[in-house]
């Protein structure tokens, strides 16, 4: 496996040439679109085929369940788990389900031996994380086993195996009892044959401050869960600064203060499969980031005739543009098989349990062709 960056005057003809390859295997491999036109500074990922045998890992990807079939299908190829998102309650513990259907995806998941897994959110009516509704179950006691009592009995009728819970925003003052109701889910989930992790905000020490960490105490709450998923995205998002969305340098610090808590066989690395394009100049509290798919930001790089660069110590790709019809600055930050590379040798020089995508709703194949390259697949 190599990637390869191209350079002005490089075509898809000449590189295939190069590398002894059809030219139609690197524009399927690297969804090149008619007349497969190159960016500057793009990286093109050139695939043997070849498992990793030597290095087994567990592949969690998030998907909503009005994800398309075809994508979903594909990406199942690849997954240990498919965690579903996701299910919502009331403040008295009452569950509530997704707004789409999602027993197919628990079908789909079975047949190509992956485990479906019910991710579970505070939501608001707003569609924001409430922290009046976590304090409700993890404070009252009656709510909390009302709210276990209903899990059970869902994923008992449609076959989930197991529960992820994704609740953030905890109040500082819920910390200990956020981690009690854990205890109790996990409990109750194991009697029953399921399993419980836990999604953890991107703590660098145990004393962080803010409303998104103090929250969590990964210590306890690595050893009740079966596994953790460090959520190691979102430096760069929709309503702050341009910059990259998992800064491998800082996606590290986060690593390694979570190993002085919980063991690696426990810490799944999470991984962005989008990127973001922000509209110049930003103003904070004004400018809002459009989200896009991988694929899709290479194709805005062609199409406006800019080059991409690489940030050396982000290791994420990024580039500006001047929106040709609307006359608009922008700069983009994206993941390209260079970053996704240096997030898989990070897992490999810790000997993490494995990775989850956050989410799995658009395509990029390269990035799962490059996976299978690095790791061999635990399923199921």
């Amino acid at each position: 496996m190599e990637i390869y960056v191209v350079k002005p005057g490089d075509n898809v003809d000449g590189i295939a040439e190069a590398f002894g390859l059809a030219v139609s295997r690197i524009i399927f491999d690297n969804q090149l679109v008619y007349p497969y036109e190159l960016a500057v500074g793009q990286a093109l990922f050139i695939g043997t085929g070849v498992q990793n045998p030597e290095r087994t890992v567990s592949v969690g990807g998030y998907a909503y369940p009005f994800i398309n079939g075809w994508v979903l299908e594909q990406t199942l190829l690849y997954l240990s788990e498919l965690l579903i998102f996701s299910y919502g309650f009331t403040s008295e513990g009452e569950l509530i389900a997704p707004l789409w259907d999602d027993t197919w995806m628990i079908r789909e998941a079975f047949s190509f031996g992956a485990r479906p897994i019910l991710t579970l959110t505070p939501f608001g009516p707003d569609g924001l994380f409430n922290n009046r509704l976590i304090s409700s179950v993890v404070n009252n006691a009656a709510y909390g086993e009302n709210l276990i009592r209903n899990l059970l009995l869902v994923m008992e009728e449609k076959g989930y195996q197991g529960v992820d819970i994704d609740f953030e925003y905890i109040l500082a003052s819920d910390r200990d009892a956020f981690t009690a109701f854990v205890g109790r889910v996990a409990e109750a989930m194991g009697i029953n044959g399921y399993t419980t992790s836990v999604a953890l905000a991107p703590k660098t020490s145990a004393d962080q401050q803010g409303l998104l960490y103090e929250g969590k105490d990964y210590r306890a709450l690595g050893e009740i869960a079966d596994h953790v998923l460090l959520m190691t995205y979102e430096w760069g998002y929709t309503y702050g600064p341009p910059m990259a969305v998992a800064p491998i340098n800082q996606v590290r610090r986060v690593v390694e203060y979570a190993l002085t808590e919980i063991p690696a066989e426990k810490i799944n690395l999470g991984i962005p499969n989008y990127g973001y394009d922000w509209p110049l100049p930003y103003e904070r509290g004004v400018t809002r980031a459009t989200t896009i798919g991988n694929v899709q930001a290479v194709r805005i790089a062609v199409e406006q005739g800019v080059e991409i660069s690489f940030d050396a110590i982000a290791q994420s790709p990024f580039f500006t543009y001047t929106d040709k019809v609307a006359g608009i600055a922008h700069e983009v930050w994206f993941e390209d098989v260079r970053s996704l590379q240096a997030k898989f040798d990070l897992i490999k020089e810790f000997g993490l349990r494995g990775l989850s995508y956050w989410q799995i709703m658009q395509w990029f194949r390269a990035n799962w062709l490059l996976l299978a390259e690095n790791f061999y697949i635990r399923k199921g």
